[in-house]
């Protein structure tokens, strides 16, 4: 299967953020940014004019040369780290609910919930009213439920009916994960042979990591048998780790 190329340009923070959020710790010296950014045509001093704004917005820190991922890309990378472990709780039937108490919201109060609860993974039934099976840590991403608890009534609830198929289009996100998957067991065994992969391959590998992030997390008994979640988590981790084997040697070659 040929590797697409075919993702919007990215720009040097978009690099930048990319390329720290995929690793641990989540520091790196700029050498190593301003090489990332290469693989997409982007000169040294974009990236380090880039480096400069983001220090001074807040998303990163910078100490003797090195860069560190600050303020909201932590909360980035927490929802990111959820979405690659899969982790669920045993689940016991209940849902939580959430309910806005307040009619009058400014437009920056409906955005920020909206995305709150995107990031908490619930999903709105009607207006105003979000809920997801209980089986995620209550104490997830506690910046999201701050915004949760200052807009909402919180509680636990058991619909009287199925509703996961009306709250999350579960074909479509399979059909799209499979498609993912397949191209991340392609670029795996090519990207220690292939230089030129490495650029596909971060691209692929941002879009399976964005796609796990819209994973509902749902528990087992409301998936279908053949859910391929788990595959490709699996994928994505075997392609990653041959990333960053690829991208290492890249940076230690003469």
């Amino acid at each position: 299967m040929e590797l697409r190329d075919d993702t919007r340009p990215l720009t040097a923070r978009s690099i930048v953020a990319s390329t720290l959020l995929g690793v641990r710790p989540s520091r790196l010296p700029a050498r190593s940014l301003i090489a990332s950014a290469a693989l997409f045509g982007v000169a040294e001093g974009t990236v380090r004019t880039a480096l400069s704004r983001m220090v001074a917005a807040g998303e990163l820190v910078g100490d003797d040369g090195s860069y560190a991922l600050a303020g909201p890309f932590l909360a980035r990378q927490e929802r990111q780290d959820e979405s690659r472990s899969g982790a669920i709780r045993p689940w016991s039937g209940d849902w939580e609910l959430a309910v806005v108490e307040s009619e009058r919201r400014s437009a920056g109060d409906r955005v920020a919930l909206r995305a709150a609860m995107r990031a908490l993974r619930l999903a709105e039934l009607r207006e105003g009213v979000w809920l997801r099976p209980d089986n995620l840590d209550p104490d997830r991403l506690p910046e999201a439920r701050a915004v949760v608890g200052e807009q909402c009534l919180t509680m636990t609830g058991w619909p009287a009916d199925a509703v996961a198929a009306r709250l999350w289009d579960l074909d479509e996100w399979a059909t799209t994960a499979r498609d993912q998957e397949r191209r991340l067991a392609d670029a795996a065994p090519r990207l220690g042979a292939d230089p030129d992969v490495l650029r596909p391959a971060f691209l692929t590998l941002a879009t399976a990591l964005r796609h796990l992030q819209a994973d509902p997390l749902l528990p087992v008994d409301l998936l279908p048998s053949d859910w391929p979640g788990p595959a490709l988590r699996a994928s994505h981790d075997q392609a990653d780790a041959a990333f960053k084997a690829a991208w290492t040697a890249r940076l230690r070659a003469p």
